[in-house]
């Protein structure tokens, strides 16, 4: 399936609206999973906002490149001047994806989480000595809340969100002007239910009080279109791993007088312009923080997924998740007992993230059932934000689907039905708690002959995580 093309733009809702395609062609979308029953079908992968897949475009890439990967920046040879150019074309081409301004930094990183902790050690001091104070809201992920309360020379301040969007703004804005901070850090989109804020709001009441803003881009940026130099965001950190790249790269974007004065991230070759035994001369950023060998790789596959968004015709993607959206909460909230988690009824325009409970029933065995029983993929836990979830009555965990460019229709139909037939009738496996982790009990199915691994029943544990996350 060939990308869309500014000519095809007028027939995209009629196209998704009929049969639900998916956008853009993604790695793995044939794949056969084995059922429980000893049956097999497509992966229905309704995790994309966990790790989506690798679009097709970037794996052919990655491919064309690999044998011209070397060292970068400091070789003579032929194929280091190849990396080196092929590193700094997609240092450019990811910061022009999301509107970099002239004097705007691109650092590559190894996800949001990294970009974010990098952007911490950064926050400059206030005049007065004080730390560098940063405020964020109790809807975070934590990448976004435990890098700013960590580490010296800053100041973390949380604040509650309210049961709207006009409500979360009037929490900011009093909070802005209660005293100084120098930034505040929010989300693009939540990681939990796909709502967020206006940024140009957030933007308008930081700038005003004198504070700057920082993005997790982490679920905004592979759904819909952004643009630093539009919204007035001053950083903006995405991942790879998330926006059909999953080779190892991330980003942080944004204003240079903070990286190119903070503390160096990471000590190391590259980073330096001299080092004698009494002192060290740092590199302006971007070098400044991205000391060793770096991820040539990772960042041409971003650069990649990056071209590959931008291609689209306007409103392509916002259209698909749309329709794919609704027709999840649709049939979720037809299910007895079954609701939809919301943190701001009044929120626009949210992107393909739903999470939902199922009363009575413990979300860890919802998921492994659809997993075993339908083969789809979804995600339950606490999504690394746990105090959101404690503030919208769901301390114990829920259920995440989420959809991205490769979701077909068919996906979130069979997650519909699947659950209709949980509710019904129970699961026709036997499921018990192993480490945590629900899994089919004496579950035999391989794990599709990868070598190295055994049954799936060996490495539920493993595979599970963390039953607190």
């Amino acid at each position: 399936m060939k990308s869309l093309t500014t000519e095809s733009a007028s027939c995209v809702d009629e196209a998704i609206a009929s049969e639900h395609l998916p956008l853009l062609p993604v790695v793995g979308a044939s794949t056969q999973v084995p059922l429980v029953d000893g049956t097999s079908r497509i992966y229905a992968n309704l995790d994309y906002a966990a790790s989506a897949p690798a679009l097709e475009a970037v794996a052919a890439r990655v491919t064309e490149v690999l044998p011209l990967y070397a060292s970068v920046h400091r070789g003579a040879g032929y194929l280091s001047q190849v990396s080196t150019a092929l590193y700094e074309a997609s240092r450019q081409a990811v910061g022009r994806f999301v509107g970099a301004r002239e004097d705007d930094v691109t650092i590559i990183t190894r996800n949001t989480t990294d970009s974010l902790n990098l952007l911490a050690g950064v926050v400059p001091a206030a005049a007065d000595g004080a730390p560098g104070r940063v405020l964020v809201l109790d809807s975070e992920h934590h990448a976004n809340l435990l890098p700013w309360a960590h580490g010296p020379g800053r100041e973390a301040t949380v604040v509650g969100i309210a049961g709207t969007v006009a409500g979360t703004l009037d929490v900011l804005a009093t909070e802005l002007a209660a005293r100084p901070y120098a930034l505040v850090a929010v989300t693009g989109a939540s990681n939990v239910t796909g709502e967020a804020l206006p940024l140009e709001d957030v933007v308008r009441i930081a700038h005003a009080a004198g504070a700057r803003v920082a993005v997790d881009g982490a679920q905004l940026i592979p759904h819909r279109r952004f643009s630093l130099a539009d919204t007035g965001v001053d950083y903006v950190a995405f991942s790879g791993h998330k926006a059909y790249a999953p080779f190892g790269a991330g980003v942080l974007v944004g204003r240079r007088d903070w990286l190119d004065s903070g503390t160096p991230y990471l000590a190391g070759g590259g980073a330096v312009r001299d080092v004698r035994p009494d002192r060290t001369l740092w590199q302006p950023a971007p070098a400044r923080h991205e000391a060793g060998s770096p991820n040539v790789i990772g960042a041409v596959a971003l650069a990649e997924a990056c071209d590959a968004l931008a291609a689209l015709p306007d409103g392509a993607l916002a259209a698909h998740e749309e329709v794919l959206r609704a027709r999840l909460v649709e049939g979720l909230e037809a299910l007895d007992g079954v609701e939809v988690v919301r943190i701001w009824p009044d929120s626009h325009d949210p992107v393909g993230v739903v999470t939902f409970t199922v009363a009575g029933h413990d979300p860890g065995l919802v998921a492994a059932y659809l997993a075993a029983e339908y083969g789809i993929g979804v995600r339950d836990g606490r999504f690394c934000a746990h105090p959101l979830l404690s503030r919208l009555g769901a301390s114990s965990g829920a259920i995440r689907a989420s959809v991205g460019v490769g979701t077909p229709g068919e996906a979130v139909d069979r997650l519909i039905a699947g659950l209709a037939a949980y509710l019904a009738a129970g699961p026709r496996a036997r499921y018990e708690v192993v480490d945590g982790c629900w899994t089919v009990v004496d579950d035999t199915r391989p794990l599709l002959a990868v070598h190295g691994l055994d049954s799936l029943t060996a490495t539920a544990a493993q595979a599970c995580g963390p039953a607190i996350d």
